[in-house]
C-alpha cells in the first residue's frame, strides 16, 4: 500500500464497500429498499505517516451514520414519474455497536487477504494463516460520533483528519540534536524504566530531513477523496447538501422529506438561496488558514482593494522602478552542501557534547567556493 496506489485505492475500495453493506444492514428505514437505491456519504483522508514521522499507511473516513435512498419525485402536469428528476430520503442507522465494528472488522480483514491473494501479493496457505491469528492485525475504530447540529466539533475532526504528517510546534532544538515529541502537544509524557522519554524523537538535521522526505505523498494522487452521494460528480450531491441546509419543522418530519433534483417542483416553499463557500472571498479564506487578512494595509490599517492586474512585463518593470523595487529577477545562488550547524555555539554544553556534528567539522567542502561565472536564473520556457 505504501508503494502500489493500484493496492492502496483496492483497499480503500474494500473498506467502504464494508462500511456500506453495515449500514445498510444497520438501517431498519431502508429494510425493504431496492440495493441499488440505497447510497452512502463518505469523505476519506489517507494518511501515510505515523505520530513519530514514520511511514504507517491508513484511512480516516467520516461517513454519514445512515444510508440515503435514491426516489423519483413527481413533476406537476407529468404523468410519467419514472422519467422526473429523483429524490432524497435520509434512513439513520442504529444499534451499531462493538459488535457490528467487530463484523466489519472480520469482514474487512477476509475480503483485503483474499485480494492479496488474487493479486498475488502473498500467498494463500499464508493467507489461511493469518485468518487464524489471535490478534488479526486489522484495526477498526469507531469511537467518534459528531451529532449533526455539532458543526465546530465537525470542523475539528474534519481538521484533524486533514492534518499534515509535520507540525512545528513539536520540535525543539535541544543542543546540536533536534527533538520531535510524537505524542499531543497536552498530554504527559511518558518515560522508560531508565527514565528516557519515549515519546521523543532526537534527530540530527539530516535525519529529520531524511524523515521528512520520506513521508512525500506521490505526485498527482489525491489524499481527500470523496464517496457515495458526496462524490464531486454525484447527481445527488446538490439534494444532500440541501438537507443540513434545511431547518426540520417542530416534528421533525423535515429531515426525512424528499429533495427534490432539477426542476422539479416541491409542494413546500423554495429555500433562501445561500452563498456556497466556493464564492467565498479569496481573502477571507487565506485568513481563515493562516490568520492574516491580506487586504489590509500594514501601514494605516485600512482596507485595500483591487485596482488592477497589470500582466505587461514593461509596465511591471516602471512600477517597480518607481517605487524603488529591483526589476530584474534575482540570479540563482549556487548549490550549497549540508546544513551546518553555525548557531549551535549558543546552546548549553553538557560533559561529552558537540556544539556541531562531526560532519561538519572533518568535511573538506565545508566552506563554499565562490563560483566563478555569474549564474542567471531567467529561463525560456
Amino acid at each position: 500500500m505504501q508503494r502500489d496506489g493500484a493496492v492502496l485505492n483496492m483497499v480503500l475500495r474494500i473498506f467502504l464497500r464494508v462500511i456500506a453493506q453495515s449500514l445498510q444492514t444497520h438501517s431498519p428505514g431502508a429494510a425493504n429498499v431496492d440495493k441499488a437505491a440505497k447510497h452512502i456519504g463518505a469523505v476519506a483522508f489517507i494518511h501515510r505517516f505515523g505520530s513519530s514521522l514514520n511511514a504507517h499507511v491508513h484511512f480516516h473516513v467520516c461517513v454519514v451514520d445512515g444510508v440515503f435512498e435514491e426516489i423519483p419525485v413527481a413533476v406537476v402536469g407529468q404523468t410519467d414519474v419514472q422519467s422526473s428528476p429523483p429524490g432524497i430520503v435520509f434512513h439513520p442507522a442504529s444499534a451499531i455497536d462493538e459488535t457490528a465494528v467487530a463484523q466489519v472488522q472480520t469482514d474487512l480483514r477476509r475480503r483485503i487477504l483474499r485480494a492479496f491473494v488474487g493479486r498475488g501479493l502473498i500467498e494463500k496457505a499464508d493467507a489461511k494463516e493469518m485468518l487464524a491469528y489471535q490478534h488479526s492485525g486489522f484495526s477498526v475504530d469507531a469511537g467518534v460520533c459528531i451529532e449533526a447540529d455539532d458543526r465546530a466539533a465537525l470542523e475539528r475532526l474534519l481538521r484533524y483528519c486533514a492534518r499534515p504528517p509535520f507540525a512545528m510546534e513539536r520540535l525543539r532544538k535541544e543542543g546540536a540534536a533536534l527533538v520531535y515529541r510524537c505524542a499531543k502537544q497536552r498530554s504527559e509524557p511518558t518515560s522508560d524504566k531508565r527514565g528516557a522519554k519515549v515519546d521523543e524523537l532526537h534527530l540530527t538535521a539530516l535525519e529529520l530531513i531524511d524523515r521528512i522526505a520520506a513521508l512525500v505523498p506521490p505526485p498527482r494522487t489525491h489524499r481527500h477523496r470523496y464517496f457515495g452521494v458526496l462524490a464531486p460528480n454525484s447527481p445527488l450531491r446538490s439534494a444532500v447538501t440541501a438537507m443540513a441546509d434545511a431547518q426540520p419543522d417542530a416534528t421533525g418530519d423535515d429531515a426525512h422529506r424528499p429533495a427534490p433534483l432539477g426542476n422539479a417542483i416541491s409542494p413546500t416553499p423554495e429555500p433562501v438561496p445561500t452563498k456556497r463557500p466556493a464564492h467565498y472571498l479569496w481573502a477571507v479564506l487565506i485568513a481563515r488558514i493562516y490568520e492574516v487578512f491580506p487586504l489590509l494595509c500594514p501601514l494605516c490599517g485600512g482596507q485595500m482593494r483591487l485596482i488592477a492586474f497589470v500582466t505587461e512585463g514593461r509596465q511591471i518593470r516602471r512600477i517597480l522602478d518607481h517605487i524603488g523595487m529591483d526589476s530584474e529577477p534575482p540570479h540563482i545562488a549556487p548549490a550549497r552542501g549540508p546544513p551546518l550547524w553555525d548557531d549551535c555555539g549558543d546552546a548549553q554544553m553538557d560533559d561529552g557534547a558537540q556544539t556541531e556534528p562531526d560532519w561538519a567539522t572533518d568535511w573538506d567542502g565545508a566552506a563554499q567556493p565562490v563560483p566563478d561565472f555569474e549564474v542567471d536564473q531567467r529561463i525560456n520556457w
